[in-house]
């Protein structure tokens, strides 16, 4: 005999308000997370506006800056499968080349590329910064080239279209996930970097991939000033690809963008349905509610990038605008360690925080701000 299950007429309501809750619970937003990165012993707390600023930038402020990027990319190869260009990528690339001024960088985070370049595979903006990451260490850590960083170039270079580009995904996550000429311009980072790299090159294959490469970057017209920024950073390690007349406008465009304060502004760098193919709505809704989208205000990203890049194509450190902007970076800092910056994406981890302390380590270390902490 089939069994009738009833209920109870009182119970009914409360079984309804239940369902309710649960409906509600599952369509809430994710509420914030406690840490930005967390693994074990290491906690970094969520990044947030309301941080307090150091109270004078020094010594102390770097290697709070230091510790925060090498605590930041263990957890990330602990916690995470991918290679991130907003943490490790970044890491690898950007934490090498302050190899003279902080010491080397993180034995584990090496470990983990090495066997990511060993298994292959990935998509093209993991595998892009796979390869700048390894050929950044054996520029400024290992001091020649790795088969590891040869390996991973070789399987990059495969993931270049036809035409000589390579294809960023539809999300947009600004900075680096923004166009295609951004990430195809950090492949050819990653190529210049690689000590010896391009002159070692022999196969007939690898030679024609990297001339399409190199080709359409000379060929690709900046759609925003962000682009035109790129172009001048491309200037920095294959000037056959540049223009003087593109080089003079993407500097002439930097000065230009200098806000009152000394700093850059990102948001400032394209027209908001410019900075991707497809921009998401809910990035797009975001940008636009935010309190300053009329007149945005520097941040931590755009100055220490466009200070990297005036002083990568010559303007000394000791001209009155780079000053200005070393000045901005000096009074930004939080007393973590970090150049906060809200992220252009989602309002919840913010790793721009972590690229933008990484760049700004960068620009103050190419004028002098940094001195040597640890011994070769």
């Amino acid at each position: 005999m089939k069994t009738i299950h009833t209920i109870a007429p009182g119970l009914l309501p409360l079984l309804l308000l239940s369902a309710t809750l649960a409906t509600h619970a599952q369509t809430a937003e994710k509420p914030k997370p406690f840490f930005q990165y967390q693994s074990d012993e290491i906690e970094v707390p969520a990044a947030t506006a309301d941080e307090p600023k150091v109270n004078a930038f020094g010594p102390d402020t770097i290697r709070a800056a230091q510790k925060y990027l090498d605590d930041g990319a263990v957890c990330w190869v602990r916690e995470k499968s991918c290679i991130a260009c907003h943490s490790t990528g970044v890491y690898m690339t950007e934490r090498s080349a302050l190899t003279a001024f902080l010491g080397k960088p993180s034995e584990v985070v090496l470990e983990d590329f090495v066997k990511s370049a060993e298994k292959g595979g990935g998509g093209s903006i993991q595998s892009v910064w796979r390869s700048l990451g390894l050929a950044s260490w054996d520029k400024h850590v290992l001091k020649k080239l790795s088969d590891h960083t040869d390996k991973s170039l070789r399987q990059t270079l495969k993931l270049a279209t036809p035409e000589g580009f390579f294809k960023t995904i539809n999300q947009v996550e600004i900075p680096y996930i923004t166009t295609n000429f951004e990430l195809t311009m950090q492949a050819a980072r990653a190529m210049a970097a690689a000590p010896g790299w391009l002159e070692t090159v022999k196969d007939t294959d690898t030679l024609q991939r990297i001339d399409r490469i190199k080709s359409w970057l000379k060929q690709h017209q900046p759609i925003n000033d962000y682009e035109l920024a790129a172009k001048l950073q491309l200037a920095s390690f294959m000037p056959e690809l540049v223009t003087p007349s593109e080089r003079d406008s993407a500097i002439a465009m930097l000065w230009r963008q200098q806000q009152p304060d000394g700093g850059w502004s990102t948001r400032l760098m394209s027209e908001l349905m410019k900075w991707h193919e497809t921009m998401d709505p809910k990035v797009v809704a975001m940008i636009q509610a935010e309190p300053d989208a009329a007149n945005p205000a520097s941040d931590a990203y755009m100055t220490a990038y466009a200070i990297v890049l005036l002083r990568e194509s010559g303007t000394p450190a000791s001209d009155p605008r780079i000053q200005r902007g070393i000045t901005w970076l000096k009074q930004t800092q939080r007393v973590s360690g970090r150049w906060w910056m809200k992220s252009l994406f989602r309002d919840t981890y913010h790793y721009i925080t972590y690229i933008s302390t990484a760049q700004a380590l960068r620009a103050l270390a190419l004028c002098g701000e940094i001195p040597k902490l640890q011994e070769e």
